[in-house]
């Protein structure tokens, strides 16, 4: 059999440099092999074969593991700022509303209510700010 040069205008994937030739085959048991699938699963790697390379040259594997809990609360902390930030920009307005709209009085009273609300929504952040820091140190590796 002879090798025959491509031709460079021709298709097709450009011959690799250093081909894999060499072929391994290996049989396992069911419970080897769920143990196997895990293990690959676990390992966030995309092809098998480069699992088991890695795995019989010992090569470092990178886990990577995601916290969908963790995730679903960061997510909604992120909501919750968001909805401060508002709260903050629909505080000022009814501020001024109120200051342009009413006479001192009635606007004393109103300013009164908003703040009785404003110390209850700090107290709110205070203990979001608490449950965030135990959720930290209980599940978050650092």
């Amino acid at each position: 059999m002879t090798v025959e040069k491509r031709n460079p205008r021709a298709g097709g994937r450009k011959p690799k440099t250093d081909p894999c030739r060499n072929r391994y085959s290996f049989n396992l048991n069911d419970t080897d092999n769920a143990r196997f699938l895990s293990l690959f699963d676990a390992s966030g790697l995309k092809n098998k074969s480069h699992f088991i390379s890695a795995c019989v040259f010992n090569e470092r594997l990178k886990v990577v593991k995601i916290d969908k809990a963790a995730m679903d609360y960061y997510m909604r902390l992120t909501t919750f700022h968001s909805q401060f930030r508002s709260i903050g920009t629909n505080y000022n307005q009814v501020t001024k509303a109120i200051k342009t709209a009413f006479t001192d009085k009635k606007a004393l009273a109103f300013l009164y209510k908003l703040e009785k609300a404003t110390l209850e929504l700090v107290e709110i952040n205070k203990q979001i700010i608490q449950l965030t820091h135990e959720f930290e140190q209980r599940w978050l590796q650092k």
